[in-house]
């Protein structure tokens, strides 16, 4: 389990160019190349025994979508060996403000245990979708042997105290998003699976992808919630 909090935080699965957006979720390019930053796993090595890793991720506290242009220049000499400024291309990138997730990755239990070591005493710096962006406070969670599901439906909600103490609901729906099953109907893709990290060629693959949602307790609520809301009995009848 994983723990991704932070002032900031992109995670984007298909920007490219000046328009660098974030997905509303961790994307599995981004927490997989966050583990391979913890093991010492450099961009042109392969990424073969991380592929086979389910990941799940619960949005615990959604955050704020936040965009920033920027503007950036470099020196440059003219042809009469004076010193000016070339503007570079204008760029707009957008990030996550004060959001908090869990990320479960699941795989086969020597691989995870040295994947929570790893994230404990990282190789290289972690960083939250881009370098500009490092976690708050530790990543790791530990391990557990509840499968995927079982840890996003009774891990305690993450969110910091002042969101649960605004929700006031004494159990709340949070969303997820999890790789599908094989068998599991109506799957949306998304080109999110890396094949490799090299600069001078980086692929990826399509994955499946099953968005639901769960119901956690509010350590802090103090309403209970109410009757289900039919919108159908407006109809009369």
């Amino acid at each position: 389990m994983l723990r991704l909090a932070g002032p900031l935080q992109s995670w984007g699965s298909g920007s490219r160019f000046v328009r660098r957006g974030t997905e509303t979720a961790p994307t599995k390019s981004g927490i997989i190349g966050l583990v391979a930053a913890a093991r010492g796993v450099r961009r042109a090595e392969p990424l073969e025994d991380l592929l086979h890793l389910r990941l799940g991720v619960r949005i615990d506290q959604p955050g704020q979508l936040m965009r920033d242009f920027q503007t950036a220049q470099r020196p440059r000499r003219d042809r009469n060996g004076d010193l000016g400024w070339q503007s570079l291309p204008l760029s707009t990138r957008y990030y996550l403000s004060d959001a908090v997730f869990l990320a479960v990755l699941e795989g086969q239990r020597a691989l995870v245990d040295g994947i929570d070591q790893a994230v404990r005493a990282p190789e290289f710096p972690l960083y939250l979708g881009r370098r500009s962006c490092p976690p708050a406070g530790p990543v790791a969670l530990g391990v557990a042997d509840d499968s995927l599901d079982v840890v996003l439906e009774t891990w305690p909600w993450l969110a910091s105290t002042g969101v649960q103490k605004q929700r006031r609901e004494r159990v709340v729906s949070l969303a997820t998003v999890r790789d599908a099953a094989a068998d599991e109907p109506a799957a949306e893709s998304v080109r999110d699976t890396p094949v490799s990290f090299d600069p001078n060629r980086r692929e990826y693959a399509w994955r499946s992808i099953a968005r639901g949602t769960v119901t956690i307790p509010n350590p802090h609520g103090t309403v209970d919630p109410g009757p289900e809301h039919d919108p159908m009995t407006l109809l009369g009848g």
